[in-house]
């Protein structure tokens, strides 16, 4: 592991992800390796109870950013002690409103990304488990603790400039860069010691995606569930 991403949620991580596979630090874990494999949810729920093997979790990877990766990021310190850290930023009140429009939104909001969510943990257990594991980790971190956390009362921004300093003050100056992609590739290419890419920084906006990939995946699960169920008795008695 040679970078560790300390960023919460919803600041560019993904710009960031596939920023630093651009830059040879591949592959990079994110989320989105969470959401396109269930079964890793398991170890992180694991984490979350005390009991976890970082370098089995991390196999093959040279870099994380997003949860569940960031949420350990003290922990990652320690086991990683030769790594870099990287601390993405944002704007507090963008930040709340971006969390209103997805995490928060996910669990809390009425949205048909929500209900179907809601849906999916009826027909899909490993689903169901990933929504437990995530509601506990936003939880524990008290960035996010209940639907009282909603966008426009300024708790999701205060709670992340607090975390935000709190990463700044355990992290020693010289293993940590506070960056946002609006900084560019050059504070990222000199804090990671390698040139910087003739092409633009990439620039991911995918608020506008994520209710899709919630709603398309739940679909998806639901009409797998649909297929295996016998409405033959049902159809025969209206």
């Amino acid at each position: 592991m040679l970078l560790i991403g300390a960023g919460l949620p919803r600041t560019a991580t993904l710009t960031q992800k596939i920023a630093l596979e651009q830059l040879g630090f591949g592959p990079c874990y994110h989320m989105v390796d969470v959401l396109a494999d269930l079964d890793r949810v398991p170890s992180w729920q694991a984490a979350l109870e005390g009991s976890v093997d970082w370098g089995e979790i991390f196999s093959g990877y040279q870099a994380t950013v997003d949860w569940p990766g960031a949420f350990y990021y003290q922990e990652l310190m320690d086991a990683f002690p030769d790594a870099k850290v990287l601390l993405s930023v944002r704007d507090g009140e963008a930040w709340e409103h971006s969390m209103g429009e997805t995490i928060w939104g996910m669990f809390y909001g009425d949205t048909l990304a929500r209900h179907l969510s809601d849906a999916r943990i009826c027909v899909d257990e490993r689903w169901a488990n990933y929504m437990a594991m995530m509601k506990e980790m936003w939880s524990k971190s008290g960035l996010m603790v209940s639907e009282e956390d909603e966008p426009g009362t300024g708790n999701m921004a205060r709670a992340m400039e607090r975390y935000n300093e709190e990463v700044r003050a355990s992290v020693p100056p010289e293993r940590l860069l506070v960056w946002s992609p609006a900084d560019g590739w050059g504070p990222l290419c000199e804090f990671l010691e390698v040139p910087v890419p003739s092409m633009p920084l990439p620039h991911i906006n995918d608020s506008k995606s994520f209710g899709v990939m919630l709603s398309d995946a739940a679909l998806r699960a639901l009409n797998a569930w649909r297929d295996n169920q016998d409405f033959s008795q049902l159809a025969a008695h209206p």
